[in-house]
């Protein structure tokens, strides 16, 4: 694996269940493992008995300075924001370009699309550095400032017409120091995030070519499992309605999407994403529709 990239695994509470970490590795992953926590984590000598110098550790006091949480809220356990705002600090202490941040209960890794581009879900057994680094050329080609994997709720409904890409990003940010960003928002922070940076003419990523299985939401003790049951759906989807009103909803999920109807997010991407042309491409396409709309027998001038 190169060694200008790393994997950030973002952590906290559960030093006996970084699930992330044995995946990684039995998939082929032999880069540089760090595990993020911060400093008001009680169990981080587990972490550091265990995963030695692969731990670092940030001031969660610190990094609220650089952020905006949307809230007035005290209540700053297992959230997860401070740590993804934190890593591109961390990532020029340990002397990396690039990295990627992961939650901490990733179970398994998977391509959707075999050599032949036959559509399915193939397990990732030994060649996770090989799709590493083929993301951190892609990011490194593009003006993005940041590219995921897919998640299986984007898969509903089978194969897609091509693999293309999504224009949001949640999860598994592979990210590069020299395009820094915020994360904002205590809570549902990919969302506010990838949608507020799109307003603003940003791009944010996904592949749709690879995809992350993780644990059910709030089945792993600790992390962020307490602040979603503590607040609910409705909490955690009203701070990106907070920040994007203009393209962001409350709504509920039902029938494909689960069996119970739930509160969630709904992004309309008409109003999400700015649909600019580079100017050289908006001067021809004037210069055509002068011509096409010209009236017949009418000479030029």
């Amino acid at each position: 694996m190169r060694d200008d990239f790393a994997a950030f695994i973002l952590t906290h509470g559960r030093p006996n269940s970084v699930h992330t970490y044995k995946s990684l590795r039995s998939s082929g992953y032999t880069g540089r493992i760090f595990l993020v926590v911060d400093d008001e984590d009680k169990t981080v000598d587990e972490y550091r008995e265990l995963y030695g110098d692969e731990v670092l550790q940030f001031s969660k006091a610190e990094i609220e300075k650089t952020f905006d949480t949307g809230d007035n809220f005290k209540d700053k356990r297992g959230v997860i924001v401070y740590a993804r705002n934190a890593c591109f600090g961390l990532a020029r202490k340990v002397g990396v370009r690039y990295f990627i941040q992961l939650d901490d209960d990733y179970c398994s890794w998977f391509y959707r699309y075999d050599r032949d581009m036959n559509y399915g879900s193939f397990r990732i057994k030994k060649t996770m550095d090989l799709l590493f680094e083929s993301i951190v050329d892609f990011l490194s080609s593009t003006t993005a400032k940041t590219i995921c994997l897919s998640q299986g709720g984007d898969h509903i409904g089978g194969r897609k017409k091509s693999i293309g890409l999504k224009r949001k990003a949640m999860n598994t940010f592979v990210c590069d120091v020299e395009r820094p960003f915020k994360f904002m928002g205590r809570i549902n922070e990919d969302v506010n995030t990838y949608t507020l940076e799109g307003l603003r003419g940003n791009i944010f990523l996904t592949v749709m070519n690879a995809q992350v299985n993780q644990l059910l939401s709030q089945s792993n003790e600790a992390g962020m499992t307490g602040v979603y049951l503590d607040g609910g759906t409705y909490l955690k989807t009203f701070y990106s309605v907070l920040y994007s009103p203009s393209c962001v909803k409350v709504d509920t999920l039902a029938g494909n999407y689960t069996p119970h109807r739930r509160i969630h997010h709904r992004v309309n991407w008409n109003a999400a994403t700015p649909k600019i042309l580079r100017e050289e491409h908006r001067k021809a396409s004037r210069e055509h529709s002068a011509i096409e709309s010209e009236p017949v027998g009418v000479a030029n001038g």
